[in-house]
């Protein structure tokens, strides 16, 4: 019997259907993470904008962008509190024993998503309610009540890959815990720069491909240039710092996690001079097969020398490792990130030398394809950190502590299975739903831009002006006060 084969002969049944469900729930809510975290950033960098200089169109993004960044919160609230049930409902193992431990990271999300819900209603009220300087700084938190949400969640991840903070008794249950140290484990900072550039790289790559498809099709008044400088100047300046921010974490995982790192790059044995492999597909006889093979490149990334000696996977035995697929899982994600994340900085340097050249955007319609898709290869990169933060510490749900399979619920596999099903149908109606919001929002938003001024909607006014009286012939069809949709 080989390893793999062995591996699934001694998981329990409902293993699979809880690792299929944990990661389609996790994987739908983390295309949401940037802009819960980046976008009331990003909309109040235009606000700021608007103000100091006194434009209305800057204004005018600003007021649609907090409009979106609510419906986005909305639609998180709904996907992240799946994810804090199903910690508890499929594996109870795990918060059963560590939840006293590592439990805090996720109280403090809580009370971040809580203060984040009331900060945006509050922003959302304010438009044409409050004085102009008095709304903006009651804003000023908000970007930061975010940071305190990725705060609590990173704690409580970086935790799960290298906990501490506690001793074990006699039964192996933890006792004398340090919250303190469990917080802030060797692997929280990296962690969480790493996770925060990404969120806002993301989001200002995203936005400003909005702004980008609308160029590309002829769109090239002031309201899509600026829709698109100010997020993609954003994302262009944080691209460099998070290569940075990536190779750090990368050598963090190589000291402090070095199994996981061994699958990141597909190294078997433990030695020097290590290749590295640019994608390929690991072996169960720990074989490489494909993939573009660089020499001794890996160990001059992970220690600055070709004789850096790299842990491999078989110095572990089978049941502490990822299986040779999961193994191959991980590389992948990692070599794509790299790759979308060294693209994104040639692009960035693009849009640097063009503006420091001639103080404009490039004239190039290639430029703009690359930016149109960009936000999309950010998404994919925040979903490869995803996979290879939680496949590659596989078998270990707290790292060198608890196993995925002791953690997991006894509930039987085909309720697991059924209840994905259910999952599946209900995201796709979630998501379809808050598309569909978009989309509407986009056409009323074109529709009043064509018409030069919208005379019903509240916008047509200063966002701090008094409104006009609506003329009689329209008082049937007249808007609720404030009403921005």
């Amino acid at each position: 019997m080989n390893t793999a084969a062995h591996f699934l002969a001694n998981t329990p049944a409902q293993l699979l259907p809880a690792r299929e469900l944990m990661a389609f729930t996790l994987a739908s809510h983390i295309m949401l993470v940037p802009f819960g975290v980046a976008l009331p950033f990003i909309t109040l960098v235009m606000h700021y904008r608007g103000l100091r200089k006194n434009d209305p169109v800057a204004m005018l993004l600003a007021r649609r962008w907090s409009a979106v960044m609510a419906v986005q919160f909305a639609v998180g609230i709904v996907t992240g509190t799946v994810l804090s049930l199903e910690f508890g409902l499929l594996w109870p193992g795990m918060m059963g024993r560590w939840g006293d431990v590592f439990g805090l990271g996720f109280g403090v999300e809580a009370w971040a998503f809580f203060l984040e819900a009331i900060l945006i209603a509050i922003y959302l009220y304010g438009w044409r309610r409050l004085k102009p300087r008095t709304h903006f700084w009651l804003a000023v938190p908000l970007p930061l009540a975010a940071l305190m949400g990725a705060f609590g969640i990173i704690a409580a991840n970086s935790w799960m890959n290298t906990p501490q903070g506690f001793t074990l008794d006699a039964s192996g249950k933890p006792v004398n815990v340090d919250v303190r140290q469990a917080i802030f484990t060797p692997m929280f900072g990296p962690q969480y720069w790493h996770f925060v550039v990404a969120m806002f790289l993301t989001a200002g790559y995203v936005v400003a491909g909005v702004y980008a498809v609308g160029w590309l099709r002829g769109r090239r008044d002031r309201y899509h240039r600026l829709g698109f400088t100010v997020p993609f100047t954003v994302a262009a300046i944080l691209t460099p710092v998070q290569f940075v921010l990536g190779d750090n974490i990368a050598r963090q995982i190589f000291h402090k996690q070095p199994v996981k790192f061994a699958a990141a790059e597909l190294v078997w044995k433990t030695d020097t001079h290590v290749p590295e492999y640019m994608f390929g597909r690991l072996q169960e006889d720990g074989s490489i097969k494909g993939g573009l093979k660089i020499p001794q490149l890996d160990s001059i990334l992970a220690g600055f020398s070709p004789d850096t000696q790299v842990t491999g996977l078989s110095s572990v035995p089978a049941s502490d490792r990822p299986t040779a697929t999961q193994a191959t899982i991980v590389h992948w994600a990692f070599d794509i990130m790299a790759l979308i994340g060294s693209v994104l900085i040639l692009l960035a340097l693009w849009y640097a030398w063009c503006w420091w050249r001639s103080r404009d955007l490039p004239k190039s319609r290639w430029f703009f394809r690359c930016a149109a898709v960009a936000g999309v290869a950010s998404v994919i990169t925040v979903e490869c950190g995803w996979i290879t933060t939680e496949v590659g510490r596989q078998p270990w749900i707290v790292y060198q502590n608890m196993r995925v399979s002791e953690a997991v619920t006894p509930t039987g596999a085909g309720a697991l299975w059924t209840m994905f099903g259910i999952m599946v149908t209900v995201y796709v109606l979630v998501f379809g739903s808050f598309l569909a919001v978009l989309l509407k929002m986009r056409t009323r938003w074109r529709l009043a831009d064509s018409a030069g001024v919208p005379a019903e909607g509240p916008e047509s006014h200063t966002p701090y002006g008094p409104r006009p009286e609506p003329a009689a012939s329209t008082v049937s069809g007249d808007r609720a006060p404030g009403s921005d949709l």
